[in-house]
């Protein structure tokens, strides 16, 4: 009939895919406005009250509206009847059959096995100990020659002593042994390794927060209930930017969140092995009004998000600081945490051009202080939406340098951008 709009389940069923029904289960794929289509699944048998819903979308409504859509689609008779997939299956049995509750250890049992860890990584530690100061002497080209092998054969051993932070430290050393400067930077990275055992023989001695920052390092877990148990700090929190790195069979995303009354930074961490999906529940490019909850540690940014209790799209501007400022607030993060690895920094300046082939990337202030980009990085989508002119960026200060990650909004360009660099 004429001027008769659509139906709203009409219109919704072009956006499914991969639909399908099987003994009181529906499961689909609904193409939304993220890249991937968000995963729905919804067990319908026995009454309404008792329907489980699941869905990969970041909605906090339960159930979501992709389950709803899902739900009237299935009673249009549009849903076929199929196998389900094993994500699918996966999740039906883990809802029929939920998990028992853990049971809580006794505190004298938790505090023997605790001191039982605190032993055995303390004697592999005193091994790495000795195996560093056979490297010192026997010098650094010696080490560089040896290759992985060596190093991958200690690492192996802390893992085995249950401290897997210091075997990422030492598998990070064979990338070290390139460049002209790789003897400086081999024994830096081998000093820091040094400070982390002498570190941990004194754990009992450090301030509390310094003691924490140790044991992280270290490798000691930090469980997810202890941490939401922490006092929560609640602020609008704006998506600045991410890095995903691939890491043999491991994936890890860092998501960088900036409070906009409190000015602290957060990191949040997912990992993802075998190919599964990372955590895509916040992504640059939004505001989040939520609580979040900080591990424990000196200089620590990495958190947890507890109670969410909003979001909109688009981030503040926030205000840059010049490379000076940036550097010393550098200081203050390595005097709390020896062992940073990264700074979260917006800077206000222009991306600068290298000068010669093969040359590097620079992001100059407006005071003349300079800081350079990662070798390989080049900022032409930056120097395209900056024009030259400064603006505020954020990103992370390194040891090689500032990757730039998000180009802030500002009067005449209001966007917030992750296109910032060509790789």
């Amino acid at each position: 009939m004429a001027g008769t709009s659509i139906p709203l389940m009409a219109r919704e069923a072009g956006r499914w895919s991969a639909l399908g029904h099987r003994d009181g289960l529906l499961w689909g794929s609904y193409l939304g406005s993220a890249p991937d289509p968000y995963r729905t699944s919804v067990l319908v048998e026995g009454s309404a009250r008792s329907r489980a819903t699941t869905c990969s979308c970041p909605s906090r409504q339960v159930p979501c509206k992709h389950a709803v859509s899902l739900l009237q689609l299935w009673s249009a008779g549009q849903v076929p009847d199929a196998s389900p997939p094993d994500h699918v299956s996966t999740w039906r049995a883990a809802v029929s059959h939920p998990a028992k509750p853990r049971r809580t250890m006794h505190p004298e049992a938790a505090a023997k096995r605790a001191a039982q860890r605190q032993e055995r990584v303390r004697l592999g530690l005193d091994e790495l100990d000795v195996w560093l100061g056979d490297q010192v002497r026997a010098g650094l080209a010696a080490l560089r020659r040896g290759g992985y092998g060596p190093v991958d054969q200690m690492a192996a051993r802390m893992v085995d002593a249950q401290a897997p932070g210091v075997a990422g430290m030492l598998r990070a050393l064979p990338a070290r042994f390139v460049g002209d400067d790789w003897p400086a930077r081999t024994l830096e990275q081998l000093a820091l390794i040094r400070l982390l055992v002498a570190a941990h023989r004194r754990l009992d001695d450090l301030p509390s927060d310094l003691a924490e920052t140790v044991r992280s390092r270290v490798g000691y877990p930090t469980s997810r209930e202890s941490v939401l148990a922490r006092p929560a700090v609640r602020d609008q929190w704006a998506v600045l930017g991410h890095v995903d790195v691939v890491d043999y069979r491991l994936t890890s995303r860092r998501v960088w969140l900036r409070g906009e009354r409190s000015g602290r930074w957060a990191v949040l961490l997912s990992f993802a092995a075998g190919g599964a999906s990372l955590d895509s529940t916040v992504l640059p490019g939004v505001t989040i009004d939520a609580d979040l909850h900080f591990y424990p540690g000196a200089g620590q940014h990495r958190a947890l998000v507890g109670t969410e209790h909003g979001r909109v799209d688009g981030v503040p501007d926030v205000p840059g600081v010049g490379a000076r400022r940036a550097a010393e607030q550098l200081g203050d993060l390595v005097a709390a945490d020896p062992w940073a690895e990264r700074l979260p920094v917006v800077l206000h300046g222009a991306p600068v051009p290298p000068e010669q082939d093969g040359g590097r990337w620079l992001f100059r202030g407006e005071d003349g202080a300079a800081v350079p980009l990662p070798p390989g990085v080049e900022a032409w989508p930056l120097m395209a939406r900056s024009m030259g002119d400064p603006v505020d960026v954020a990103g992370e200060w390194t040891r090689r340098g500032f990757l730039p990650l998000g180009f802030l909004p500002h009067p005449l360009d209001p966007f917030f951008s992750v296109e910032v660099v060509s790789r």
